[in-house]
C-alpha cells in the first residue's frame, strides 16, 4: 500500500495527445524514468531512450506493446562527457524536433569511497549534474527551434537539508580535489547544482519558449542504491518491506515528471522547484509538497550563486559559453 497523500498530474494532462512530438529521457530502462517514459508513450508520444545499457532499455520495452506511441534506445553514458557528445550529435543527426528533454538518470556512490567518471569528475556530480548540463547544452538550439518545448531536471528532497545544515555547492572545489568525501554529502551537493541550473537555464531562455523546471520525485521504490556494495544492497532489500507506507510506487514517482513536462501550467512557472510530498523533508511546511514550491535551502535558490556555478560548469565540461 502506497501513500495516501501523492501528488497526481490531472487527467487532461495525462489525456493529452502527444502525437508527432520527440522526448528524450535518460536513465529511462528503469524506476521513474521508465514510467515516465511509458506514460509518454501512452499518449502517442516518440521517446528516446537515452541509457548506458540499451540492452537493459530493449528488454523492458518489450513492455510496451500495444502502447500508441513509439520508442529509440540510444546508448548514454552520463559519467563519460565523449559519449555524452557522440549522443548530441546522433540524436541531431537523426531528430528535427526536441519537445522535452527529461534529465531523470542519477545516482549516489554507495561504500567505496571517492569514485572518478572517465573525465575526472566526482561520480555523482559528474552523472547527475555535469554529464546532463553538457547534454542540455549541447541541444539547446534544437529545444529553441521546437518551442515551446520544456527540459526538466531532476533534484530530490536531500538537497533542503535541515535548519541547522543546508547544503550548498562548493564553488570553489566541486570535485572534491581537496575536500574530505563523503557519499550522501555529494548527493546532497548534486542535487542542490541540479536546482540552481533549472534557474538559470530559465532566466538564460526567456523569450524562447523553452521552459524548464527541477524536480523531487518523491521516495521511489526504484533500483537506487542497487550500485553498492553487497552489505548495503541486502539493507536495502531488508528495509523496502517497511519502508513502503512512506514510499511511492514508480508510477507515483513519475507524476511529478509528468505534470512537468505535459501540463499546461508548469511553463508559467518556469526555472521553478517542483515536488513530490515527501515525509523526508525536515521542513513541515514542505512535507506536501508543491507543483511548484519554494526551496527552504536557501543556498539553492541564490541566482548569484547559479550563475557562478554555470560559467564554472562550461569550463569543467569544456564548452564555450555563448
Amino acid at each position: 500500500m502506497g501513500r495516501k497523500n501523492v501528488l497526481w498530474a490531472d487527467e487532461r494532462t495525462l489525456s493529452k495527445d502527444i502525437s508527432g512530438k520527440v522526448y528524450i529521457v535518460t536513465g529511462a530502462n528503469s524506476g521513474v524514468g521508465l514510467e515516465t517514459t511509458r506514460q509518454l508513450l501512452k499518449q502517442g508520444g516518440h521517446v528516446v531512450m537515452a541509457c548506458r545499457r540499451t540492452n537493459a532499455a530493449e528488454e523492458v520495452a518489450q513492455s510496451f506493446s500495444g502502447l500508441k506511441g513509439s520508442y529509440k534506445a540510444m546508448r548514454l553514458d552520463l559519467a563519460d562527457l565523449k559519449s555524452v557528445r557522440e549522443f548530441a550529435t546522433e540524436f541531431l543527426q537523426k531528430y528535427d524536433r526536441l519537445d522535452g528533454l527529461a534529465c531523470n538518470a542519477g545516482l549516489v556512490t554507495m561504500g567505496g569511497g571517492l569514485q572518478r567518471t572517465k573525465d575526472g569528475l566526482e561520480t555523482t556530480i559528474g552523472v547527475s549534474y555535469f554529464g546532463h548540463f553538457l547534454l542540455t547544452e549541447l541541444l539547446l538550439d534544437l529545444l529553441k527551434k521546437s518551442a515551446p518545448s520544456r527540459m526538466i531536471i531532476l533534484s530530490s528532497v536531500v538537497h533542503a537539508g535541515s535548519k541547522k545544515n543546508r547544503h550548498m555547492v562548493h564553488l570553489e572545489d566541486l570535485n572534491y580535489t581537496t575536500r574530505k568525501f563523503n557519499n550522501f554529502a555529494a548527493y546532497s551537493e548534486a542535487k542542490v547544482a541540479t536546482i540552481l541550473y533549472a534557474m538559470e537555464l530559465a532566466k538564460r531562455l526567456e523569450g524562447t519558449g523553452v521552459t524548464t523546471a527541477s524536480v523531487h520525485p518523491g521516495w521511489a521504490r526504484s533500483n537506487f542504491g542497487s550500485g553498492g556494495n553487497l552489505l548495503i544492497r541486502m539493507i536495502m532489500a531488508i528495509m523496502r518491506p517497511l519502508t513502503a507506507s512512506m514510499s511511492d510506487s514508480n508510477e507515483e514517482a513519475a507524476q511529478t515528471s509528468l505534470h512537468c513536462l505535459l501540463s499546461d501550467d508548469a511553463p508559467k512557472h518556469s526555472g521553478a522547484y517542483f515536488s513530490q510530498s515527501s515525509v523526508l523533508y525536515s521542513d513541515k511546511v514542505c512535507k506536501n509538497g508543491g507543483w511548484p514550491m519554494t526551496s527552504p535551502n536557501p543556498n539553492a535558490t541564490d541566482m548569484d550563486t547559479a550563475k557562478k556555478l554555470v560559467d564554472a560548469s562550461y569550463d569543467i565540461v569544456g564548452l564555450k559559453k555563448n
